[in-house]
């Protein structure tokens, strides 16, 4: 019996959840129940789509994407662990960790009784890890599938010393384009930019993407609403277990580099994470565990 057809026997939810291979043998994990269709990737514990019934998509994924081991997914809501950004000492690492280039294992899947889908995948520290990142720790991705999308990782340090980390759910947000949308939630949040020196306060209620954006708010826990003229609807963004939001976008001469991204598109996404780094990076003790969250949905 292959993997594919032991995960479909032993998870398989009938009429609401199924495995299948593809793009390189990679394998997902789709979901469709009354509120809303969804698809997850073992590789990276990711989600790759989000689509309530009748909408379009909340989650952007480049059509550029390389569905690879050992290449980042483009899009979706990338795992950062056990580091955000490049490494601090050492640039030759795999930017954002390790988490989103590793295959998770598959460990629950439920249909809850109000009809939403629950999925577990675990990650444990091995000797691929350690190439990486020398501590024992368990990682845990729950997703939970309806009206709304809950995403909620689960570090836990399981070595005999503590260890901090850094973490973000990564999501790019599916817009009709980046001039048709405004951002709140974060007035009067203190942000830094990255490369740039000094702090600057957000004195706006809306926040406008007319440029290439990558700020940093700390010690904010705000829920952000990302407000589309076009789409006419509104996805809030809310997170538990996280002090730093970043919102991110490459602008024109950025994306114009990047190889897994088309030209034009930055005018359709945005990003909005929960981040655990900065000034809320975390130390856990032996034994210790945090929860970072996402919970993401259109508003009525």
């Amino acid at each position: 019996m292959t993997y594919i057809q032991e995960l479909n026997e032993k998870f398989t939810l009938p009429g609401s959840l199924m495995f299948n291979q593809q793009k390189n043998d990679l394998i997902f994990i789709h979901i469709s129940n009354q509120y809303a269709d969804a698809k997850i990737s073992l590789y990276g514990a990711q989600v790759i789509s989000f689509k309530p019934k009748d909408e379009h998509d909340i989650l952007w994924v480049s059509p550029m994407s390389k569905y690879e081991v050992g290449k980042a997914i483009r899009g979706g809501i990338p795992v950062c662990f056990p580091w955000f950004g490049p490494h601090k000492s050492d640039p030759a690492r795999p930017q954002h960790g390790l988490a989103r280039l590793i295959n998770w294992q598959v460990t629950e899947t439920a249909s809850l009784s109000n009809g939403e889908t629950l999925v577990r995948l675990e990650l444990h520290s091995s000797p691929q890890t350690k190439v990486y990142w020398p501590y024992d720790f368990s990682a845990a991705m729950t997703f939970t599938v309806g009206k709304t999308l809950t995403v909620t990782l689960k570090i836990t340090n399981t070595s005999r010393i503590q260890f901090d980390y850094s973490c973000a759910l990564h999501s790019y947000y599916n817009l009709s384009a980046i001039e048709d949308i405004s951002i709140e939630g974060l007035h009067g949040a203190r942000f830094h930019k990255n490369n740039e020196p000094g702090d600057f306060i957000q004195d706006t209620t809306k926040l406008k993407i007319n440029q290439m954006e990558d700020r940093n708010y700390y010690n904010t826990e705000a829920t952000c609403i990302i407000k589309d003229l076009k789409f006419k609807r509104k996805i809030s963004v809310a997170k538990a277990g996280s002090k730093v939001t970043t919102v991110w976008n490459p602008g024109a001469v950025n994306c114009a580099r990047m190889e897994d991204m088309p030209n034009e598109a930055y005018r359709r996404f945005i990003c909005i994470e929960a981040v655990n780094s900065f000034d809320n990076t975390i130390c856990l003790t032996p034994g210790e565990s945090h929860e970072t969250s996402a919970i993401i949905g259109l508003m009525d």
